[in-house]
């Protein structure tokens, strides 16, 4: 049972991924830091803890199974990242927005916060690190080393040995000597000249050699030497990139220098030479950051669609970790596919993305326009703006339409899941469905009418809707048996068409024409009644479910969210509320509503039957909620608090304008997304394997044979969740007790109990009493081991069972052997 605990909004994915470390890849996705295995391409642990974003991980260079995380909520936390254990908690207090560690300075990290009374300037200071037995303790000593740096992690480097910290911010350069405590500044000129940019990007700096390199946003990269002197110093131009040169790094050796930009191309340069220079292509998207393994052997790239890239040291591509792609505008909305509930969303250009709300990963894409993609500013390209599911999941509705506002050019497609390619295959492809842009579609799946009723509706700005069937390809030479053309055209006094949905049963249709919502017939076409609520156009419309089916609901631009009562065609009532997304849980009777008023998102849970919201959250987060949508769970959740009653069948997500995916739950992140490696325990039903089946038909068999015959049937053990056993495969091996220790407990847990004796059972054992007498040299050993066995089987609650006299003639045997051998594992 979840206890009634306060909500909270946990960011799932979207976002960026930041840092990574090889074996392990250790990088930032929102509040947590995962653990992904590079072999087997795992996510092996999740570490939770912090309350906001995390901005930095850094490995602990005087031990490498530990790990530094930074966040935004101000505290930095030292974890062991083999076990996901957090070890220690620093609250610093400001917003930390970037993490150095170092190996010379053992009992301080360098973080970059904001200065205290001036906006947008920052600085780098040195946080001593308070030793104590407690978890949780204070880092407030703060020093600060630079004033006026960047807030982004690669605008910040530490040149050899540490001897010296350099930061780049705009056109200017600064060098930090910590035992001189020198500071030495350089800028370059300002003046655009010959399209050239001298702004800087990023620096590093060399491993084995005092060196900087930095990158520029004209795409240069400049190497700096002799910068001890003010005067004196030097730099050498490289330059390949068209443009702004997103990160740099040095090879463990420092004889390769990397280098990606907004070409998605990695480039590698030998020897600090342009003419030496080796090119990895095609990466997908550009690239962001760039990461080098502790020994070298692999390097990976951070990608601006959420992806990273992980890449052997000769530049050949091994494999990627696909998170949620960051679309440029999400126009298709947060759609469910009712087989894997998967969101289905917007992701590369021209594609649909399947994305696993389990996993953080992406299951597949799917390319809906079937054109390549030109990535050039300006150009007018197909993108898709609508999609929709069946409520099986078996077709799929998608709309394309080009970036024209005037004359736009369309493409319905209709798409028919196959089970034998496990994949959606085009099945009918509509030119010019409207007239004019699609505004909405949805489909009607009535199971009691079969393939009949499925039908899909389209609404334009031509002011008109579309009813679509299914009907038989009479073509002989035709590739599908079925296509789809129009059966139906409706519109109301000329109004654009805005908005539609159907009712729970399918039979009514509702659709929005500007300020008004009609109600049709779904069977006959017929105008039922209409509704209207001035003024304003109506924004968004759902029909209520399950006891609250007879109400329907409706959110205007003005700012007003309305419940019309369908029996007796009236308002039942109304609320003043800025709704900018309306989202119906298709499992209950409620609906969510997320308003945006002053500068922040808060959201409303209600029943339509009741006027007033069962759950308010003010401030939900501070960016815009976009859109939104209701997933099922796989089971129900147990939620004791009436409060959070409206979480129990299904999750809420929603997408910010940061592209940002974010859930609320009663619960944290980690508990929800176990990682298969965390799942040690055995568990109380085993995995449907072949052998299991095969196992459990012939366990049952002996089980009908046994109690046919009277005998007493004896359970699993595991059905009984031993502790020892559980105990045993919790509990890391580092902390684990001896062998010895263990092997009495553990033998104990697997043997049956004797007590609750029946009287049969008192019987047999008198008479195996009188056998005993003639071991006489054996009876005080077998009476107090018979006593030690006793008392712990009374500790772990073992069923009775009764034994024959040649298995307990048996079973005194095995208790005479000696078991000291084991103590030496």
């Amino acid at each position: 049972m979840v206890s009634p605990g306060p909500l909270r909004v946990v960011r799932c994915g979207g976002g960026g991924q930041r840092g990574a470390r090889a074996v392990y890849l250790l990088y930032a996705s929102g509040d947590f830091v995962k653990v992904h295995s590079v072999n087997t391409e795992e996510t092996l642990l999740l570490l939770c803890g912090h309350a906001d974003l995390v901005t930095g991980i850094q490995l602990n260079p005087h031990n490498h199974m530990q790990l530094y995380s930074s966040s935004l909520d101000g505290t930095l936390k030292l974890w062991d990242f083999m076990d996901g254990i957090p070890i220690k908690t620093f609250t610093v207090g400001p917003k930390l927005l970037a993490l150095y560690v170092l190996a010379s300075a053992e009992d301080s990290v360098f973080v970059v916060v904001p200065k205290k009374g001036e906006q947008d300037t920052f600085q780098l200071v040195s946080v001593k690190l308070t030793k104590g037995a407690g978890q949780d303790l204070e880092g407030k000593e703060l020093s600060v080393v630079l004033d006026g740096v960047g807030a982004s992690p690669k605008q910040i480097a530490f040149g050899r040995e540490d001897s010296y910290v350099v930061s780049v911010k705009d056109v200017n350069l600064q060098v930090y000597f910590f035992k001189l405590k020198l500071l030495n500044r350089f800028s370059l000129s300002t003046a655009k000249t010959k399209g050239g940019d001298n702004s800087f990007s990023c620096v590093v700096c060399h491993p084995t050699e005092d060196c900087i390199a930095t990158g520029h946003a004209d795409g240069k990269i400049r190497l700096w030497r002799n910068f001890h002197h003010k005067k004196a110093y030097t730099y050498s131009a490289l330059h390949w990139h068209h443009d702004t040169v997103m990160d740099l790094a040095y090879s463990l050796e420092g004889t390769r220098l990397l280098s990606g930009g907004v070409e998605s191309v990695l480039v590698q340069w030998h020897n600090e030479s342009s003419c030496q220079k080796d090119f990895l292509p095609r990466l997908g998207s550009p690239i962001e950051c760039i990461s080098m393994s502790s020994d070298g052997v692999l390097c990976c790239t951070l990608h601006t669609d959420n992806r990273i890239s992980i890449i052997n040291s000769n530049l050949r591509f091994s494999r990627s970790i696909q998170g949620l792609i960051k679309s440029r505008d999400v126009k298709t909305g947060l759609v469910v596919d009712p087989r894997t509930k998967a969101l289905v969303l917007n992701g590369e250009p021209g594609h649909l993305q399947f994305y696993s709300l389990q996993s953080d990963q992406q299951l597949f894409s799917l390319d809906i326009v079937q054109r390549q993609y030109i990535h050039q500013a300006g150009l007018k390209q197909s993108e898709l703006v609508k999609v929709a599911f069946s409520a099986q999941g078996t077709w799929l509705a998608t709309v394309e339409e080009s970036e024209e506002v005037a004359d736009p050019e369309l493409q319905l497609k209709l798409w028919f899941y196959s089970e034998e390619t496990q994949s959606f295959a085009l099945s009918t492809r509509i030119n010019t469905p409207h007239d004019n842009h699609i505004t909405d579609m949805c489909f009607r799946d009535m199971a009691e009418l079969g393939d009949d009723s499925l039908i899909l509706v389209t609404t334009g700005r031509d002011c008109v809707f579309k009813v679509w069937v299914m009907v038989e390809d009479s073509d002989p030479e035709a590739h599908q048996s079925v296509s789809w053309s129009c059966d139906f055209v409706g519109g109301y006094h000329n109004y654009q068409a805005t908005n539609c949905c159907f009712s729970e049963d399918g039979s009514l249709l509702a659709v929005s024409f500007e300020e008004t919502v009609t109600v049709w017939d779904s069977l006959t076409w017929e105008l039922k009644c209409t509704f209207c609520h001035p003024p304003g156009n109506i924004r968004n419309i759902c029909f209520g479910r399950l006891t609250c089916s007879k109400y329907l609901i409706g959110a205007t631009d003005y700012g007003f969210l309305c419940c019309w009562n369908l029996l007796t065609c009236a308002l039942e009532w109304s609320a003043h509320l800025n709704v900018v997304v309306l989202q119906p849980d298709p499992l209950s009777e409620h609906i969510a509503a997320v308003s945006w008023l002053s500068k922040e998102s808060s959201l409303f849970v209600f029943k339509p039957s009741e006027p007033w919201p069962i759950y308010i959250q003010r401030n939900l987060c501070k960016e815009k909620i976009l859109l939104a949508a209701f997933v099922p769970r796989d089971e129900p959740e147990m939620i004791s608090s009436e409060k959070y009653c409206w979480l129990r069948k299904s999750q809420l997500f929603f997408l910010t304008d940061t592209q940002e995916l974010m859930t609320l739950s009663t619960k944290s992140l980690e508990e929800r997304l176990t990682p298969s490696s965390k799942q040690l325990a055995v568990e109380e039903s085993l995995p449907m394997t072949p052998f299991s089946v095969l196992l459990g038909k012939h366990r049952r068999q002996q089980a009908q044979e046994d109690t046919d015959l009277g005998k007493p049937v004896v359970h699993n053990k595991q059905e009984q969740a031993s502790p020892a056993v559980k105990e045993l495969l919790h509990t890391p091996a580092h902390v684990l007790p001896s062998a010895s220790f263990l092997c009495t407990i553990f033998i104990n847990s697997l043997l049956i109990s004797k007590e609750n004796k029946s009287a049969e059972e008192v019987a047999d054992e008198v008479e195996m009493e009188s056998e005993k007498a003639e071991d006489d040299s054996d009876e005080e050993d077998v009476t107090a081991m018979e006593q030690e066995d006793a008392s712990h089987m009374e500790l772990l609650g073992e069923m009775t069972c009764k034994l024959s006299k040649s298995q307990e003639k048996e079973l005194r045997k095995i208790r005479k052997m000696d078991y000291s051998w084991i103590s030496a594992f």
